[in-house]
């Protein structure tokens, strides 16, 4: 009883932190986190040897990169700030566009990306898009990430998430795990059972073309034996004659007694196609691209490509480009001492045009609303007063 009291009197005062705090920090106090994925391996099984995973990230990145952005302070467009130079020359060796594409292809890849800010008196000059197969977190005692480890060889560097400067070195951007606190979920590998069957069946056509001549079976020789040089005359036969891409399909001449019995399932009785097909649509709908756009078959009419088209954007790149873009706001708006927002420009996607234009022209014709209220409609936000020094970039 002494010494619960002694420790009650000894206990510090109480202070507002998670609930989970004191868990978390039991389990993951000042230890490192790996990543419980391989990275490398979702690389060159998915992206370097899948042609539909590689075309599906590549059109995610590629699109997602190539919206123009618009910055905004208290709701008004800023036609020139600092923030959009550095997106348009992120560093001395890429571009913004080639820079997004790296980080948007690492999230389509691992789930993760890392972007490291390099900063001149706390104000942000230049960002690079870091690999996350060489990232690892360590988080604090709270729980939440204290520092960041990029290793590469026997070399690491520590990136520390202390709260004394302007803004944190590192941004990690994640795609919505449930079982993880730290990373995020790959698309790839939500998909990985349907890589694995598409990636076979695409062996197994490689391997049918090489060794056509030799079809899974065996030669039967009725009530004789074959002699040493009978037996060496047969195999020279056959993988003369009937091995290679080029005798695919010739039929076996038998003589002497010699009978064929087939041991495996013909392509057909695998339906091994429409399993591959299967398979496809299942590492698109993983990635969030229409099959259509991926040339997959399917109704391959033009309306309903464009309206592929314009669902890919609607429910894929865009979500995408506006928590990424509203993370990077978050992030860099400190060094900058303004609070700024970061959004994707949706007058400029070609896809949702006509979208556009339909709203324009119902709000148009809406008599009972004023000019202030017809721009918030549309998203411009009210007309600025007169004479204001923030003046808005887009003119209703």
């Amino acid at each position: 009883m002494l010494t619960k009291l002694t420790r009650w009197f000894q206990a510090p005062p109480e202070a507002k932190a998670s609930r989970a705090h004191s868990a978390v920090a039991f389990y993951f106090d000042g230890r490192a986190v790996w990543t419980p994925r391989d990275y490398t391996a979702l690389a060159r099984e998915g992206f370097q040897k899948n042609a539909i995973v590689h075309r599906a990230v590549r059109l995610v990145a590629e699109a997602a990169a190539s919206l123009p952005l618009t910055l905004k302070q208290e709701g008004r467009d800023l036609a020139a700030h600092p923030l959009l130079t550095l997106f348009a020359r992120p560093n001395a060796r890429e571009g913004g566009q080639r820079f997004l594409e790296s980080v948007y292809g690492h999230l389509m890849v691992s789930g993760n990306a890392y972007v490291e800010a390099v900063g001149v008196d706390g104000v942000p000059a230049e960002l690079y898009a870091l690999r996350p197969d060489r990232m690892r977190v360590v988080p604090g005692s709270d729980g939440w990430p204290a520092a960041y480890e990029y290793t590469v060889g026997t070399e690491t560097v520590r990136f520390s998430m202390g709260q004394g400067e302007a803004i944190p070195p590192i941004l990690h951007l994640t795609l919505f795990h449930p079982a993880d606190d730290h990373y995020g979920l790959s698309p790839m590998e939500a998909a990985a059972t349907a890589l694995d069957i598409h990636n076979a069946a695409g062996a197994w056509n490689k391997a049918l073309l090489d060794n056509a001549a030799r079809p899974s079976g065996a030669l039967v020789v009725g009530g004789a034996t074959l002699t040493d040089a009978q037996f060496e005359r047969l195999k020279n036969e056959l993988e003369a004659n009937y091995q290679g891409a080029s005798n695919a399909g010739r039929p076996l001449l038998l003589e002497g007694g010699l009978d064929w019995k087939p041991l495996s399932l013909s392509p057909k009785d695998m339906d091994f196609v429409e399993a591959k097909a299967a398979a496809a649509r299942e590492i698109a709908l993983a990635f969030g691209v229409p099959p259509l756009l991926l040339g997959l078959p399917g109704d391959n009419t033009h309306a309903n490509y464009a309206e592929a088209n314009r669902a890919f954007y609607r429910q894929t790149v865009i979500p995408l480009v506006k928590r990424t873009m509203e993370a990077f706001a978050q992030w860099l708006s400190p060094g900058f001492g303004e609070v700024l927002q970061l959004e994707p420009d949706l007058d400029a996607i070609e896809a949702l045009a006509d979208e556009r234009e339909s709203l324009w022209r119902r709000v148009s014709s809406a008599s009972f609303l004023s000019d202030d209220e017809k721009r918030e409609a549309v998203g411009y936000g009210r007309k600025p007063a007169a004479g204001s020094l923030k003046t808005n970039r887009k003119q209703a």
